[in-house]
């Protein structure tokens, strides 16, 4: 089985790339971007969100959000985060995937970069994502994984159980925003595991981020399960008072969030942080705790 990288028009979007291995398929934008608009099965629904109203447009000095998967850097800022990446960006064809660039953002002499790598007859990926300092002083941030997930799904994230020998430490740390509701209805704070649901009739918006050793996280949709895995260190500060994991819903998508450790980055240097995905069919419907340790458990 092998991995083909075809220019594609998708979503109003003429330069589009797809990347398959004949079962599933990821398209990237690079009339804009770096976006992974689509992520799927091949002929069957994206696991992503997209922004119908927002699909095909380019250029102009707003930011938007489009959908799929983008990189950003963390802590959240709007002058730093919401750059507009309406513009396009350098592809390059690799054996088993892409390459994706776009030109450091003029605010704040950052490059953004994906690398996308299919991993051909395991329905699973790479994406590795990379931040290039080109400005003219030591920068420090977070890289920062957001995927915009598909309306009507649940979206899973273990806790960490593990004591220290006495039992008498914390060992994990929650972090709520401004607008975060702890009586939302669409939020299970369960005794092994938080879900979230996503709700198209509910329109506030709704926040929260978890520390996550565990290195993984996911969302179950009509019987399709989505799952992202990651690196955690244990002796790295991380951002939001120290989360690696943050979920964001509103009424027309769902944010699958993980952040890499803080770092900071000199004039020239680069950092870089992999995620690794994997897509699953037919797992069933996803709404309990007990359906998650009996679904997704296996899975991992």
């Amino acid at each position: 089985m092998t991995v083909t990288v075809q220019k594609v028009t998708y979503g109003g979007w003429p330069n589009c790339f797809r990347i398959s291995d004949g079962m599933i398929e990821v398209i990237a934008t690079t009339d804009v971007g770096p976006r992974l608009i689509r992520c799927g099965f091949i002929n069957e629904p994206n696991f992503f969100a997209e922004i119908p109203e927002q699909l095909g447009l380019t250029g102009g000095d707003k930011w938007r959000i489009y959908g799929g998967h983008r990189l950003w850097h963390s802590p959240e800022t709007r002058k730093r985060c919401y750059h507009p990446d309406n513009f396009p960006i350098e592809i390059k064809v690799l054996p088993d995937g892409c390459s994706l660039s776009q030109p450091e953002e003029p605010n704040t002499g950052i490059e953004k970069r994906l690398l996308l790598t299919l991993k051909p007859g395991t329905n699973s990926l790479i994406v590795e994502h990379q931040l290039t300092n080109h400005s003219n002083w030591p920068v420090t941030f977070a890289p920062w994984a957001l995927s915009v997930m598909n309306v009507g799904g649940m979206a899973i994230v273990p806790q960490f159980r593990l004591a220290d020998q006495e039992g008498l430490l914390p060992n994990r740390v929650l972090a709520l925003w401004p607008y975060t509701d702890m009586n939302d209805p669409r939020v299970t704070w369960g005794s092994r595991f938080i879900l979230l649901n996503q709700d198209p009739t509910l329109e506030k918006p709704f926040k929260f981020g978890l520390s996550v050793p565990e290195g993984w996280a996911a969302y179950a949709n009509n019987g399709y399960l989505f799952i992202k895995k990651f690196n955690f260190n244990s002796e790295a500060a991380y951002p939001d008072y120290g989360v690696n994991v943050e979920l964001y819903t509103n009424n027309l998508f769902l944010e699958l969030e993980s952040l890499g450790s803080l770092v900071t980055l000199s004039p020239g240097e680069t950092t870089s942080y992999q995620e690794q995905w994997e897509l699953h069919r037919e797992v069933g419907t996803i709404k309990t705790e007990a359906d998650v340790k009996n679904k997704v458990l296996p899975l991992l």
